[in-house]
Parts: structure tokens; C-alpha cells; sequence
């Protein structure tokens, strides 16, 4: 078990190392969306202290993607997401709290939608940078 947390771990640093900036976001979103479906597993299985680990860390991501809003170029985009991430901070801190289980589905809900969203816009995105370049 430990060898396969290793390899990956450096599975991770390697996409972390080899990834453009969407493709940056594309990877916190999915770490969020994982570190919530491990907590929801670890709620269901009375480890509170895992769980709580794992919504706190979820909870650093979403702080994180926050982190990279740009409110210049993405104007009343950027502002809509910036009140969707605090809303997903605060269920967070609620699911922690209650042991809420459907407060993390909704979180993952809300997550996957906006990653949808991202991922969409993709293929736009490295044209982009192919042209600038």
C-alpha cells in the first residue's frame, strides 16, 4: 500500500510539473472532488478525525482556486464565482460540522458543474496559447 501511495504522490508532482494553468485548475478541481468523496467515506465509516482532515483540505482547494480568480479580465464570471466558492467553504463547514453527508454531495455537485464548464472551454484555451506562442 505504501508503494502505491509513492508512486502516486510522484504521479501527482509529475501532472503538477508537466501542466499549462488550465490544465492547473482542471487538477485542483479534481482534488477537490476527490478529498470530498474520501470524506464522505470516511464519514460513513465514523472516522471523524479522517473526515475532517479531508474537508479541511478540500476546503484549502476551493480557497485555492479562489486564489486564482481574476477579477479584471473575468469581471460579473469572476464575482458569481468568487460568492460560489464562499458558499461552498461555508457547506463544507457545515457537512464538518453536522456530518452531513448530502451538504457534501451538494458541494460536489456544485463543483463538477463548474468543472464541466472548465473543461469545456479547453480546447479554446490551448489554441490560444498555441497562437500565442
Amino acid at each position: 500500500m505504501n508503494g502505491l501511495k509513492q508512486y502516486q504522490q510522484v504521479n501527482t508532482q509529475t501532472s503538477i510539473t508537466d501542466a499549462d494553468p488550465h490544465k492547473l485548475i482542471q487538477l485542483l478541481y479534481n482534488g477537490a472532488l476527490e478529498r470530498i468523496n474520501m470524506a464522505k467515506a470516511r464519514m460513513q465509516a465514523n472516522d471523524y478525525a479522517g473526515k475532517g482532515q479531508l474537508i479541511n483540505k478540500a476546503t484549502e482547494i476551493i480557497g485555492g482556486l479562489r486564489s486564482f480568480l481574476d477579477f479584471e479580465q473575468g469581471g460579473e464570471l469572476a464575482a458569481r464565482l468568487e460568492a460560489l466558492y464562499d458558499y461552498m467553504e461555508r457547506a463544507l463547514f457545515e457537512a464538518n460540522r453536522y456530518n452531513d453527508v448530502q451538504k457534501l454531495d451538494e458541494v460536489a455537485e456544485l463543483l463538477r458543474t463548474v468543472k464541466d464548464g472548465w473543461d469545456g472551454i479547453r480546447d479554446e484555451v490551448v489554441e490560444k496559447q498555441q497562437a500565442a506562442v
